[in-house]
């Protein structure tokens, strides 16, 4: 049974930081693609970032690129979200995902065969 487990959401004002993490466990995720994505009230859960197995190749939805940053560590199978400049408007929650392939970056959701409980980011203006 695969497990994602997201940590590092809160409370935080606009142009502040925070670094999500999401800790995978239940098998190795050698080659595995990893993503996260969010969702706010009332709007459809869409694609923030994701990652290649290699940690080499990354990709970000455009209202994020240049404030959030992606990356693994697959030694401890764990993935993160720095996410700074922060933004009312990147208030949702946040999920992580896995999809057992390292060919492409995935972005569509219904790619992702494994997903976290999702943690809660709020930003105040």
């Amino acid at each position: 049974q695969v497990q994602l487990v997201e940590s590092g959401g809160g409370l935080v004002q606009a142009g502040g930081s925070l670094r999500l993490s999401c800790a995978a466990s239940g098998r190795s995720f050698n080659r595995y693609t990893m993503g996260w994505f969010r969702q706010a009230p009332g709007k459809g859960r869409e694609f923030v970032a994701a990652i290649r197995w290699s940690g080499g190749s990354t990709r970000y939805e455009d209202s994020v690129k240049g404030r959030f940053t992606i990356s693994r560590d697959n030694a401890k199978n764990t993935m993160y979200l720095q996410m700074n400049s922060l933004k009312p408007e990147d208030t949702a929650v946040y999920y992580c995902a896995a999809t057992p392939q390292d060919v492409r970056i995935v972005v569509l959701r219904t790619e992702y065969a494994y997903w976290g409980q999702g943690t809660q980011v709020t930003v105040s203006s």
